[in-house]
């Protein structure tokens, strides 16, 4: 089956290694680090809609993006809500690691994911009869 290729904004609060590690395990993927994008001290607002206008899944330690009042299920192009501590670049990679191994990347776009240490929750928007 052929690589999906996806493309990924990470958010301020995402270590930077941590898009590098991504780099090296999906190099077909377009990945971007908002220090990268002279976007790191813009709001969550700002960072959302940029995303949007890029088609790119937002991945964030950020709860603000995973609460459907501001970003509904449906209005965006997908979001990774990293729900693990510490917040060190270990941590990091390995919810990312965990994602990759157990949500298909087809699953990815326009979901909320949520990576918590002993589960991933995944939301879809309801389908439109």
């Amino acid at each position: 089956m052929p690589e999906v290729v996806l493309r990924i904004l990470l958010d301020q609060n995402v270590p930077r290694a941590a898009g590098a590690w991504l780099k090296t395990h999906r190099p077909g993927w377009e990945i971007a680090h908002t220090s990268e994008l002279a976007l790191s001290l813009r709001s969550d607002e700002e960072i959302f809609r940029w995303a949007q206008n890029h088609r790119q899944i937002v991945v964030s330690f950020d709860e603000d993006f995973a609460d459907a009042r501001f970003f509904s299920l449906g209005s965006h192009c997908g979001v990774i809500r990293l729900r693990v501590w510490p917040t060190t670049i270990e941590e990091t990679i390995a919810a990312l690691q965990r994602l990759l191994n157990q949500v298909p990347e087809t699953d990815w776009p326009g979901s909320l994911i949520i990576i918590e240490r002993g589960q991933i929750r995944l939301r879809r928007a309801a389908p439109t009869p």
